[in-house]
């Protein structure tokens, strides 16, 4: 079997680095990297590279006859790098495979270019229990600058494409090692088992979130009522945050849809304690003053306030619990990639550009 994935984007491309495709020397096909433009070209490529045995990097750009042939015209160029993959490397797939089976975080990286094209390194948490590192990228001083990195790029949830010296030296290029990621699921905090939050689940399932569903009344923070959600807990939402809270990171969410104060209140407050990228707190306008005052008197300040989303969502007119949901993860990923929230046909620039979070 071959692998192709996308390792780099110039300009807008349809898929983001880490989209993968694998093919087998009978043509068979599974994954995507570009959503349907480059699709038959990759396929011949990697019949090729099953046939030599070396990987190899691959472009395709608008300006290139072979890609306005395949069809690539979204107006950028796409950096692809292609391997075979074969018993030689099946420890490494096989450790990788069950660190996801765990949805244990870590990081692989592959040099793309320069000396020792297809060499990998397995890298790990500082805190993972045994091993942190697995496998080699040829050169002790760049495997520690590459794990170093690595850790970084996951801490984030990035991938991408990072340039070394021959022994991990910066500012030069001889070495081009990509970063892929893979962080385990994002985590959403939903407090207030509500009419609303069966919706928000099932789309935040869908986006790829891990949802817990907590609320203080035991009738109503039901499996039966929230069947699609990770965890559902029968908590006050403080007391839930005092014992995650530590975990949770920007790419992270906590909502809040109570309306009661005795629950709202001190779980803005913890949620404020933590790093959690995205605190959003439902009400109408005049439940949003009046809250205010109330987590004044509890001792937040305005830099405090000024993290909260609230009224929680974008302004798209919803009213349903669905329409609302997709407010809301809307909000979301308007702040993480720094995007603005215009419709695009009222924007100019490029539809898949880089976030500018």
């Amino acid at each position: 079997m071959a692998l192709a994935r996308v390792i780099e984007l110039d300009g807008s491309g349809p898929r983001l680095p880490g989209a993968a495709m694998a093919v087998t020397g009978e043509s068979e096909v599974a994954g995507s990297v570009s959503g349907g433009c480059v699709e038959g070209a990759v396929v011949g490529e990697a019949l090729e590279v099953l046939v030599t045995g070396e990987g190899r990097m691959v472009t395709f750009g608008y300006s290139d006859d072979e890609a306005l042939a395949v069809g690539l015209t979204c107006g950028g160029t796409i950096h692809l790098f292609i391997e075979p993959l074969d018993e030689a490397g099946s420890g490494m797939v096989e450790k990788l495979t069950d660190l996801l089976a765990d949805d244990s975080p870590c990081a692989l990286a592959t040099v793309v270019d320069g000396p020792g094209v297809g060499a990998k390194m397995l890298v790990l948490p500082e805190h993972a229990d045994g091993e942190t590192v697995v496998g080699t990228l040829g050169d002790a001083g760049l495997d520690r600058v590459a794990a170093r990195d690595a850790r970084g790029e996951l801490a984030a949830g990035r991938s991408g494409v990072r340039h070394y010296g021959r022994h991990g030296e910066a500012r030069e290029e001889t070495v081009q090692v990509f970063v892929e990621s893979y962080a385990p699921p994002p985590r959403m905090l939903v407090f207030g088992a509500v009419d609303f939050t069966a919706a928000l689940v099932r789309v935040a399932k869908v986006l790829g979130y891990r949802v817990t569903v907590c609320d203080a009344r035991e009738v109503f923070a039901t499996r039966q009522r929230f069947p699609l959600a990770d965890e559902v807990v029968v908590d006050w939402p403080d007391r839930l945050l005092d014992k995650v809270g530590s975990g949770l990171g920007p790419r992270d969410a906590v909502c809040v849809l109570t309306h009661d104060n005795k629950f709202d209140v001190p779980a803005i407050v913890s949620a404020l304690a933590t790093d959690v990228g995205y605190i959003g707190v439902m009400g109408s306008r005049r439940t949003h003053e009046s809250r205010l005052v109330r987590l004044r008197e509890a001792g937040v300040d305005d830099a405090g306030l000024a993290r909260l989303r609230s009224p929680i969502g974008l302004d798209i007119g919803a009213r349903t619990p669905e329409e609302t949901a997709i407010s809301i993860l809307s909000e979301m990923i308007t702040l993480r990639t720094g995007r603005s929230s215009r419709a695009l046909s009222a924007s100019a620039g490029p539809i898949h550009g880089p976030d500018r979070a």
